[in-house]
């Protein structure tokens, strides 16, 4: 019998061992089946053999339950930072005011506070106070007197009246006979003399007269004001006289300023005069200063004997007819012994040397 190897393992030793067996195996079923001897012992597992090509893959089959969830873990570091990203564009801006809302009730008034202590109303003879037609003023800032003829009633020696604005006629004298009282006119102070008489006479000495619009209702042929004492001024006012006709040598012969005869040292400055038949007339042996007044329509001031230094005056339009007259009597020597001098200090004067 040819002997026949189905083993395919290499390592077998297919004359002695599979081939063996198989020959022996066919002829003992050839001669009658005998009985199974006993199984050998198994020999050791050979090494595998090579895989065959892998079959197709089978249908998938269904998918099986979900497990249940595993715990979360820990949570990891965070990474860091990235840079900052650019800023986008800037929206349209919204509406700068939301509609306003009715307004809320008014709250109930509070209770009225305490009353303040009641304000000072004592009268101050020093500084007092006077506004026209006022009724029943006694004086004060508050409460003025209504003419200036109580003020100067009141007045000490040394005080200030004051006088607000409005119109103070005026048809007797007024006699300044304290010292260094100041009479101040508030802007638009009006003295009206409505009489023939001088409205103010200054009789004490160290007064002051100054703010005020001095004129007249009519010409009336008398000075607004005369001068007495000594040391007094007569600064800042305003003093004219009611229009008239014809030439000025023939007017009614109205005055701003006279000085009595030896009073000493007064001071007339800064003040206008206009529309009179003189602006001052100065009477022998007074003494003391003009300065800084503008003269305009009048026949300007007359010295008549008196010593008065004149500087820094000016005349207007319309011309007066002479600026300044020099009597008959007056000194031919200082201020008035150059007559160059004199205009050349007073706004080139026209002046009238009559000594």
């Amino acid at each position: 019998m040819k002997k026949t190897c189905f083993c395919d393992n290499p390592l077998c030793n297919k004359n002695k061992c599979c081939c063996t067996y198989i020959i022996k195996h066919i002829h003992q079923s050839s001669s009658g089946t005998g009985g199974v001897g006993p199984t050998g012992p198994t020999g050791p597992t050979g090494p595998s053999g090579i895989n065959g090509a892998t079959g197709p893959t089978g249908a998938t089959g269904p998918t099986g339950a979900t497990g249940p969830t595993g715990l979360v873990g820990a949570t990891g570091p965070t990474g860091a930072t990235g840079p900052t990203g650019a800023t986008g564009p800037i929206g349209p801006t919204g509406p700068s005011n939301g509609v306003t809302g009715p307004t809320g009730p008014t709250g109930a008034t509070g209770p009225t506070g305490a009353t303040g202590p009641a304000g000072n109303n004592v009268v101050n003879p020093y500084d007092l106070y006077v506004r026209s037609n006022t009724i029943g003023g006694i004086g004060t800032q508050s409460s003025p007197l209504p003419s200036i003829e109580e003020a100067l009633d009141l007045v000490a020696n040394n005080g200030t009246i004051h006088v607000y604005d409005g119109t103070y006629p005026i048809d007797t004298t007024t006699n300044i006979s304290k010292n260094n009282i100041t009479l101040e006119g508030k802007p638009n102070a009006m003295i009206l003399l409505t009489a023939n008489t001088v409205p103010f006479l200054i009789s004490g000495s160290g007064n002051t007269i100054q703010g005020f619009t001095i004129t007249s209702d009519v010409p009336y042929p008398v000075e607004f004001i005369q001068v007495g004492g000594n040391n007094n001024v007569i600064r800042d006012n305003i003093i004219y006289g009611p229009s008239q006709q014809g030439s000025s040598d023939t007017w009614v012969t109205n005055r701003g300023i006279v000085t009595q005869g030896g009073t000493l040292n007064n001071w007339i400055d800064g003040n206008i005069f206009y529309s009179l038949r003189q602006s001052g007339y100065l009477n022998p042996s007074s003494t003391g200063y003009i300065t800084h007044n503008v003269v305009y329509n009048t026949r300007g001031w007359v010295v008549d004997g008196a010593l008065f230094q004149f500087s820094g005056n000016s005349w207007g339009e319309p011309t007066n007819a002479v600026d300044i007259a020099l009597l008959s009597g007056t000194t031919s020597g200082v201020p008035y012994n150059s007559i160059t001098e004199l205009q050349d200090n007073n706004s080139n004067a026209n002046i009238s040397d009559q000594r």
